[in-house]
């Protein structure tokens, strides 16, 4: 993208049915990993009227009450009363789950590297848990290094959550939706043309009331001045009503917001889904790692935004490709910035795993409102920090 455009983003709540699934889906997983960090999970969820389905890959040694789960992680985001539509503790809940294939697990279990090898080396041992690739981006546009429609729409989630959570607003259910449009003057973010906010309520408040809250509690509060005017258009449950949510008014889906849990549709995705699988599945570890690096060579200054793609063979250690665009941002060429990142960093999925400590529980946290960018946890997710910047810079001699 170069010139002047309008790009727009959305967030969804930890209401929204595919969010719902997302966040069981992460709960499970960090269940086992607590007791069995070396656990495979590929777990996936479905929910709908009164119903949550559970299924998957498990392999572990550990033992969780995957019902008691599910109906905790439904309760938490508030679905707590039959006219709501969801109720935690009155839904079904069914379960299917198999253990992971040995034509997989011998895969990742010796990597085609040393397969006919002697090798003990853990690292080198660790093959991908599938084939495919994935994308990382950075940005300095924000705080959060994110782009900024998608840093703005989560924003706006998270505070609509706030304050039906917090009491502010009595009338509000758990689902809902955001969506920013900004208009950009040289790749600079310069005026919101739309805002959008959809919000799940009780049937005996008005329209108006809930806009008015809407704007005063939820835009006002989030959205930097410089971007809102008079000609800025603010859309509140554009549908008149919106009574009737979360998985009684639609299904939910493990993995069925992958764009919203990633960067906004601002660069490519890879097309895997993160929620419910252990870290050996490089949909999810590739993607942090790419995150990281990119992240990274932005805190350097090496560029003012970085992608980075990676691809990887299932059961083969070492990636089959990795390729960095600064989009005419880099400091140094895109083929020297590619050199040193991979002096200085390991994408073989277990080294990927140690450097980012991604055995312990801390996925379910990130099941809602994104999975980069998530400088409002109280604990930084390992690829969020900046500490290989300055050995970057170093490396590149700026």
């Amino acid at each position: 993208m170069s010139g002047n455009f309008i790009f727009s983003s959305e967030s969804v709540t930890e209401g929204h049915p595919d969010k719902v699934a997302d966040q069981i889906s992460d709960a499970v997983l960090d269940a086992i990993l607590k007791e069995d960090p070396m656990g495979r999970v590929a777990c996936e969820v479905l929910v709908s009227t009164g119903l949550a389905v559970v299924a998957g890959e498990i392999s572990t040694k550990t033992y969780v009450d995957i019902p008691k789960i599910a109906r905790e992680t439904i309760k938490e985001i508030g679905y707590t009363r039959a006219k709501f539509g969801f109720d935690g503790d009155t839904c079904a809940v069914l379960t299917a789950i198999d253990e992971q294939s040995g034509d997989i697990a011998q895969g990742v279990d010796n990597a085609i590297e040393v397969r006919d090898s002697e090798s003990e080396d853990e690292i080198a041992k660790t093959g991908a848990g599938d084939q495919g690739m994935m994308f990382g981006y950075a940005t300095n546009e924000t705080k959060e290094f994110m782009p900024m429609p998608i840093a703005l729409s989560h924003s706006l989630a998270r505070q609509l959550t706030k304050v039906r959570k917090d009491g502010t607003l009595k009338y509000l259910r758990p689902d809902g939706k955001t969506q920013v449009s900004l208009r950009y003057e040289n790749r600079k973010a310069v005026h919101a043309d739309t805002i959008v906010v959809s919000t799940q309520h009780s049937p005996d408040v008005s329209l108006n009331q809930i806009r008015e809250d809407m704007i005063e509690l939820v835009i006002k509060p989030v959205m930097p001045e410089y971007l809102i005017d008079e000609k800025t258009r603010i859309f509140v449950n554009p549908t008149g009503r919106f009574v009737k949510g979360g998985p009684a008014a639609d299904s939910g889906l493990t993995g069925r917001k992958i764009i919203v849990d990633t960067y906004g549709g601002w660069v490519p995705h890879g097309g895997g889904a993160f929620s419910g699988k252990d870290p050996t599945k490089v949909d999810r570890s590739g993607a942090y790692m790419t995150r990281y690096a990119a992240k990274n060579i932005v805190a350097s200054g090496l560029a003012d935004e970085c992608q980075i793609q990676v691809a990887y063979a299932i059961g083969v250690a070492e990636p089959v490709s990795l390729n960095v665009n600064t989009f005419g941002t880099g400091k140094l060429s895109d083929e020297k910035i590619s050199e040193i990142l991979r002096e200085h960093f390991d994408f073989r999925p277990a080294a990927i795993i140690r450097d980012l400590d991604l055995r312990r529980p801390q996925y379910k946290a990130l099941a809602a409102y994104g999975h980069m960018g998530r400088i409002d946890l109280p604990a930084l997710p390992g690829w969020e920090k900046t500490d290989r910047a300055e050995e970057l810079k170093k490396a590149a001699g700026i």
